[in-house]
């Protein structure tokens, strides 16, 4: 073995054994978290790998994905040419790709010379990006993107003046690698042989010295992705709709998340693969309105308390960093843990499939349930879910008064076949109820079946559990799930994404089978079967529908209420900026709907700004909280005589024959 053999083979173990020793001390960290199964369905997990690690679906979904695409495939295919390499420098003699038959050779040189240059291109283009587009979210040039762009530059370089050098010696084929053959004719013609050889020396081990360099770089630095993207899409939450695990109210456990170590191993890997592209910012509504909830310094902050009060709760000892609390990088502000409206559109963005918005709730459990801390007007909304089920406190004799006017029935269990969980809003919002009236009249004049609880009905849960308060939250789905039962409750019709998403989604975990349906479901399915006749909605003037989070990012029901409309008004409705999976909250969701907004602008006004863009007479919502916020955002622009705010509900009643 010659001397550089040796030498190199000193570097090469000594730098493998220190990125081992470094994935290590990270990856043990992970190990810390709660135990979590991520290997259910392996067939499906190995398809979504695939298709958004390897094809990079969620990346692609943005113009500057493309280039992203090219880098990460160029990596992949150099792969293979950097292991070549490596045990080349290793077995010299043995191992190198001019030992195969001259065919694959040729093939493989040329492949590996034009993936290089296109990698070289790729990281060009992202330093400009860096430079001149950045997202605010993301900032410029940092310390950490130049390093990793010059590293990759670097290899590239090292790559083209190796092959360049020795296609002008002569010992490699210039045919067959166009771009180091230009290299050869344009930096090393007319060199001498002992020249070529230096030259050749010297970018051989500039490029083993930043190869071994950057995979010890690495474990440091934010391209941990690297690392840990691919399986982080592997271990993705299957279920569309993120909802978190119950929690066993006994005495001497703890609740929620307080110290890092308590998220789930799954919630801590998340932090390791974050990509800090910004897409999560991006879209957050508290972000965009100037709220201090940034979705991917959550994240970050979360990884580095981990960096920095993991190895210590590994040995046993005190963390040193709050993870919440504290105005320090690696930790996260209570007021931060408050602005999530949990609208999913963090995580409908993510590439990597990072939960965002459940890693909040659980720190919110543990505030609000281990220390009674919260937002000063989010007592008598708990005060009002504990004592009267209803958020205002309204006495229960007062659900039933929307129906004034018409004749409803109570539901019958055997002769009734939907009941209609009117909800909070439905009963006691003055505006809703008359959503609740337009439902009822669909109800009655397709002839469905169908009854009420009336004072008897509870509150589905939903701002509890999303605001933290898991123990209200059980007993009241307990209460409600032992209610349906003895009813002999199976099908279920809401009008508010919220109740439909608890009761059909939360409420499996408690074992409910139940059959719920969205008052925009059913009505599409009505028009269809051609039991509810419409004649025209009258002059509801260019109508501008507004995608319920609830409804559409996390229950995925985005077609049902646009058919609608084309059949109750004879036109399609007009699309905001951002719709479908993309839509803007409403600011209501997640508990929101009960706390005051005092820092940026006003989500609510931000939306009906963005409905306002395409000179609307009407806003259609499919949400009580929807509504809500968009009538007083109407009001906030002084335009309430102009655009009105209506229900599909009411949208369809009009048009009823």
């Amino acid at each position: 073995m010659s001397s550089n053999a040796i030498i190199f083979a000193i570097v090469f173990l000594a730098a493998m054994a220190l990125f081992a020793w470094s994935s290590f001390r990270r990856f043990r960290l992970v190990a810390l978290g709660r135990p979590e199964d991520r290997f259910s369905d392996l067939l499906k997990r190995l398809g979504g790998m695939l298709v958004y690690a390897f094809a990079q679906r969620r990346v692609l979904s943005r113009p500057f994905g493309l280039n992203h695409f090219v880098l990460f495939w160029c990596f992949l295919i150099l792969f293979l040419a950097n292991t070549e390499f490596l045990f080349g420098g290793l077995f010299p003699d043995y191992v190198s790709l001019s030992r195969l038959p001259d065919g694959a050779y040729h093939t493989l040189a040329f492949i590996f010379d034009v993936v290089s240059a296109l990698a070289l291109l790729a990281v060009v283009v992202a330093f400009i990006r860096r430079a001149a587009f950045a997202s605010p979210h993301i900032g410029g040039l940092s310390r950490d993107a130049v390093t990793i762009l010059s590293l990759v530059a670097i290899l590239m370089i090292a790559f083209f003046g190796l092959h360049g050098g020795k296609i002008a010696l002569g010992s490699e084929p210039a045919a067959y690698m166009p771009v180091s053959g230009f290299v050869a004719g344009a930096f090393f013609s007319g060199a001498s042989a002992g020249s070529l050889a230096g030259y050749i020396n010297f970018f051989w081990w500039l490029h083993a010295i930043v190869l071994l360099g950057f995979l010890n770089y690495l474990p440091y630095s934010k391209h941990m992705h690297i690392l840990t993207a691919v399986p982080n899409c592997f271990f993705r939450n299957l279920s569309r709709v993120k909802i978190l695990p119950r929690e066993e109210f006994k005495k001497g456990n703890t609740f929620g998340v307080g110290q890092v170590n308590e998220f789930t191993w799954k919630g801590l890997f998340d932090s390791y693969s974050c990509t800090e592209c910004g897409r999560c910012s991006d879209a957050c509504p508290a972000t965009f309105t100037g709220k201090p909830l940034d979705p991917r310094l959550v994240i970050h902050d979360i990884k580095m308390n981990l960096l920095k009060n993991g190895p210590l709760i590994a040995r046993k000892k005190t963390p040193v960093l709050p993870l919440i609390g504290d105005d320090k990088e690696g930790s996260i502000a209570e007021e931060v843990l408050w602005e999530c409206t949990t609208c999913g559109a963090c995580v409908e963005v993510c590439p990597v499939f990072i939960e965002h918005f459940p890693r909040i709730i659980d720190m919110r459990r543990y505030l609000v349930e281990m220390h009674a801390k919260f937002p000063e007007e989010l007592l008598t909304l708990f005060d009002n879910m504990e004592q009267r089920s209803n958020p205002w406190g309204i006495a229960p004799a007062e659900r039933v008064k929307w129906a004034v006017d018409i004749e409803v029935k109570p539901f019958e269990a055997d002769k009734t076949e939907y009941l209609f969980f009117v909800g909070c809003a439905g009963a006691f919002d003055a505006r809703t109820r008359r959503t609740t009236v337009a439902l009822a009249q669909i109800l009655e004049a397709s002839g469905v079946s169908w009854g009420i609880l009336g004072r008897d009905e509870l509150c589905c849960g939903d701002s509890l559990r999303r605001l933290g308060n898991e123990f209200v939250f059980d007993n009241m789905a307990r209460e409600n799930i032992k209610l349906f039962a003895d009813r002999g409750i199976k099908k279920v019709i809401t009008q508010c994404p919220h109740c439909y998403s608890t009761l059909k989604n939360d409420y499996r975990q408690y074992g409910a089978e139940l059959e719920v349906i969205h008052h925009s479901e059913l009505i599409a399915h009505l028009i269809q079967e051609g039991r509810l006749k419409l004649d025209g909605a009258g002059d509801l003037g260019r109508v501008v529908f507004h995608d319920s989070c609830y409804l559409g990012r996390h229950n995925m029901i985005y077609e049902a209420p646009r058919k609608v409309i084309t059949s109750a008004t004879g036109q399609e409705p007009t699309e905001m900026a951002r719709h479908h999976a993309k839509s803007f909250c409403c600011g209501a969701g997640g508990g929101r709907m009960w706390m005051e907004e005092p820092i940026g602008k006003h989500i609510n006004v931000a939306r009906v700004e963005e409905a306002l863009e395409k000179d609307p007479e009407t806003i259609c919502v499919c949400c009580p909280y929807c509504m809500i916020m968009f009538e007083d955002g109407l009001k906030d622009k002084g335009v309430t005589e102009k655009v009105k705010v209506l229900d599909l509900a009411e949208v369809a009643a009009r048009a009823l024959k």
